[in-house]
């Protein structure tokens, strides 16, 4: 199948990707960490070819609708329409099919619902599992990890990441044995670009960001002379330029219409320019007409308008014309377009589409882009290195800008790929070397209890398991890679107290029986053995009355009579006197202390019993000696009176030894040839629990960060009656099925009947409340509410939140993610039946944004 496989793709495989290949044929799992464009998803597409081949199951997971989309036309082109299905939310395609795609959050919601479409699953792909650190959506990959059955063979593609090898060793810690493939070397080399546009002069400046001094590459002392903090912009601006130097031009921001021509000029095109607006991206396009740039030619207008019709055939004249489709057209059949979220999907796949047949050669487009789209291209234009994130503007990390990257250079058509940054009085020159120098980023994890999480495990797992799921995430590992370790040693010394359980079974007999009647004879001849010494210690105590070794003699514990007045005391510490010779502390029975030394005892004190005192052994605590004394009183004391019942428990103690020799000899598991291996092994098995237990509370020691936030989300629940122990409620039940940022408050919602007995419009208007998420740092405008019914529910469902915030608070929780009313208007005219175009032109929304 190996060779059948390689013989079919376009070119030969690499060196990682052999590597990757030859851990699954081994049965490994995999985590392959290379660039963008280098080829990771052979991987992925020979995992999915095994499993078909071996007539198993494939899952191929994505974080992104339109990923999911995009390989799912790709499988399906291999493996035909019946054998591929897709499942994101929005499509349920042929599901049970032998090879499925899906987002991350379907399987796992698969994962906890027990869903048998899991059953002869063989392998799962997870693709752009770095996505794990996204703070909101990411803990959904450690829950899949962490969940999936230990035989599913796992294939996680990633970015370079600089910690690849701790996510490995993570990886191979929680799901056995997995082997890391590190790939930093692109297929394209990429060449590192400064842009630069100079006020009064036309010409676009476009120099390299690195300059080489041998091996060595340094940051160009060129482009540096433009860096926005020197001058005009910098602190030596209004100073005279030296006698007979002629002031250079001023720098500006290129002009995005400029952009394009200059990479035609270079044939630096196809090229995606990544502008972080959706708005800004729309502006280029509008320029870029309004400039007259013209990348398109005749022979291939007439295809992009094909392109263009077959996949925006499904809309009405009214829904074209609301979305612009015209202008749209004009700018796609010139080569220029936008891509962003704010666009309708089939909008978007006909610029994909148009874009991979080389028919557009401009693509202005959001980050989102990157986010594993196959759209390769010879340039990526970086136009700000500082985006909005919906809260402040931030400088791009180090692995956004690889991502952003890694799409420039195509592999088997292009020799060198090229990444461009735009000139910008706000990043300085060193930033944007400092960000092409570094290749990879560190992966963090964002994991954490979620309230559906939580009633998940109640549901599924005991208290200790569910803790123990918790230690093996892969934020734990970053707290406390040890923890993870310790679990793994539980989990380890799990199976090999089954093991040795398996190895105690005897058809003749009870081997626990027969080791609790050993376990039994051995006490019994430890007591007759007690009493023998004891008499022998007493009467040896007679014979050195009133010599040192008595006192010395006496150990924490002892029970002794120091006769006259003092009676019986429980002796708590020894140590030495002035003299240097014994000197003890004890208790007497109203909890006097008393200190037996070498003078001052006008009678030796005879050991009358013994008790155990309290543990931790504190002999000045108040409670400790309490507690002694409570011993003191309630212990069994030996008297002279008491000799005849020393004799008889002598002789019982004797009939019970050979009492129980009896038993032993008489039992069937007796005459078993394998005794000494049941034996051997049921020791095995008890030293194995001792081990696990002694791991578990080592675990929940190190471990009890995210224990101590699953404890609070486990409080609120209680509060609100989801839990009830450790058992959910009817409501626990229900909230183990609602998947959502807002989760415990839809529930609340469903609870309250704040969703009965309204309209269907009026439905989709309160459920938007849950959904909606403004962009921007605006503080939202009034809620406007289309009628009383909804405005009385969304009322209610604001003081739901308000009330589960308290509960938060007292426990210590960050807040829930508030209500939001932004969307309750759109969606309460699209349910009711208004045009698009009505609705986008009331509510001032995009048609990608509506969608």
């Amino acid at each position: 199948m190996r060779k059948q496989f390689e013989e079919r793709l376009p070119f030969p495989l690499d060196d990682f990707q052999r590597r990757a290949l030859d851990a699954l044929d081994a049965g490994h799992s995999v985590l392959v960490a290379a660039p963008t464009g280098s080829g990771k998803t052979v991987v992925a597409e020979y995992a999915v070819a095994s499993a078909v081949s071996a007539g198993r199951k494939a899952f191929y997971t994505t974080p992104i609708k339109a990923l999911s989309n995009q390989k799912f036309r790709d499988l399906r082109a291999v493996y035909g329409s019946d054998r591929v299905g897709l499942l994101t939310g929005d499509n349920a395609i042929n599901g049970d099919a032998p090879v499925v795609v899906m987002t991350t959050e379907v399987l796992r919601n698969m994962i906890y619902e027990g869903s048998s479409t899991l059953d002869a699953l063989a392998a799962v792909v997870l693709d752009e599992v770095h996505y794990l650190q996204d703070p909101y959506r990411g803990a959904v990959w450690e829950e899949v990890i962490i969940h999936l059955d230990p035989a599913v063979r796992l294939v996680c593609l990633s970015a370079t990441v600089s910690n690849a090898e701790e996510f490995g060793d993570w990886l191979g810690t929680v799901r056995g044995g997995t082997e890391v493939v590190i790939e930093e070397r692109r297929p394209v080399e990429l060449e590192h670009l400064y842009g630069v546009a100079l006020r009064d002069v036309e010409e676009l400046l476009v120099l390299p960001t690195f300059v080489r001094e041998g091996r060595r590459a340094r940051p160009n002392p060129k482009a540096a002379e433009f860096d926005p903090s020197g001058p005009p912009f910098g602190p030596r601006r209004g100073r005279r330029p030296p006698l007979g130097r002629v002031p250079r031009a001023r720098p500006v921001a290129p002009r995005r219409a400029d952009v394009a021509e200059e990479l035609a000029r270079r044939s630096m095109l196809p090229a995606i320019c990544f502008i972080f607006s959706r708005a800004g991206c729309d502006d280029a396009v509008r320029q870029c007409l309004a400039a007259r740039v013209r990348l398109g030619h005749s022979p291939e207008r007439q295809r992009v308008r094909e392109i263009a019709e077959a996949h925006c055939r499904g809309l009405s004249d009214a829904d074209l014309e609301a979305l612009g489709y015209g202008p749209w057209l004009a700018a796609l059949e010139e080569g220029v377009a936008a891509h962003h979220a704010g666009m309708v999907p089939p909008m978007k796949e006909a610029v994909e589409e148009a874009f991979l047949a080389g028919l557009v050669k401009v693509v202005f487009a959001t980050e989102t882009l990157a986010l594993g789209v196959n759209l390769p291209a010879r340039s990526v234009v970086i136009e700000k290195l500082t985006k909005f994130t919906g809260e402040r503007h931030e400088v791009l990390t180090p692995g956004e800008y690889t991502q952003l990257t890694g799409r420039a250079g195509r592999r088997g058509i292009d020799d060198i790929g090229y990444g461009l940054v735009l000139w910008s009085r706000f990043a300085r020159f060193d930033q944007v070397a400092g960000l092409a120098s570094k290749r990879s980023y560190e992966l963090r994890s964002s994991f954490r209890p979620t309230y559906n999480m939580a009633v998940n495990l109640v549901r599924r797992y005991a208290p200790e398991e569910a803790r123990h799921l918790l230690n093996l995430s892969f934020a734990q590992y970053g707290i406390d890679r040890d923890v993870v370790a310790v679990e793994h040693r539980i989990d380890d010394a799990r199976q090999r107290v089954e093991a040795a359980r398996v190895e105690v079974e005897c058809e003749l007999g009870d081997v626990v029986e027969y080791e609790g009647l050993v376990d039994a004879l051995a006490a019994a001849r430890r007591a007759r053995a007690a009493l023998q010494s004891g008499e022998r210690a007493r009467a040896a105590g007679q014979e050195t009355r009133g010599t040192r070794s008595n006192l010395a003699s006496l150990r924490p514990g002892d029970v002794v009579s120091a006769g006259g007045r003092i009676g019986r005391v429980v002796v708590v510490q020894r140590g030495a006197g002035r003299g240097g010779g014994a000197r003890v502390t004890a208790l007497d029975e109203r909890g006097h202390t008393v200190r037996l030394g070498e003078t001052g005892v006008r009678e030796p004190p005879v050991v009358v019993g013994r008790v155990r005192l309290p543990e931790p052994y504190r002999p000045k605590s108040a409670a400790f000696r309490r507690e002694a004394v409570a011993r003191l009183r309630r212990a069994e004391i030996r008297t002279p009176a008491q000799s005849g019942a020393t004799a008889r428990r002598r002789a019982g103690d004797e009939n019970k030894v050979a009492e129980i020799e009896a038993k032993l000899a008489r039992h069937p598991i007796a005459e078993c040839p394998a005794l000494a291996r049941h034996l051997d092994a049921l020791s095995r098995a008890r030293r194995l629990e001792r081990e696990v237990t002694r791991a578990q509370a080592r675990a929940g020691g190190r471990g009890d960060t995210l224990s101590r936030r699953f404890d609070q989300v486990l409080d609120v629940l209680g509060r609100r009656g989801y839990v009830e122990g450790w058992s959910l409620t009817p409501a626990g039940e229900m909230l183990s099925r609602i998947y959502s940022e807002t989760d415990l408050l839809v529930a609340e919602a469903i609870r309250e009947g704040v969703l009965a007995g309204l309209k269907p419009a009026e439905v989709a208007a309160v459920a938007s409340l849950f959904t909606f998420e403004a962009r921007g740092p605006e503080v939202p405008a009034p809620a406007r509410w289309p009628t009383s019914a909804v405005a009385q529910r969304g009322r209610a469902v604001s003081a739901l939140w308000r009330s589960i915030r308290g509960d938060e608070a007292a426990a210590g929780l960050p807040e829930m993610r508030s209500p939001q009313a932004g969307f309750v208007e759109a969606a309460y005219a699209w349910a009711a039946g208004d045009e698009l175009d009505e609705v986008l032109e009331e509510e001032e929304l995009t048609g990608g944004d509506f969608v």
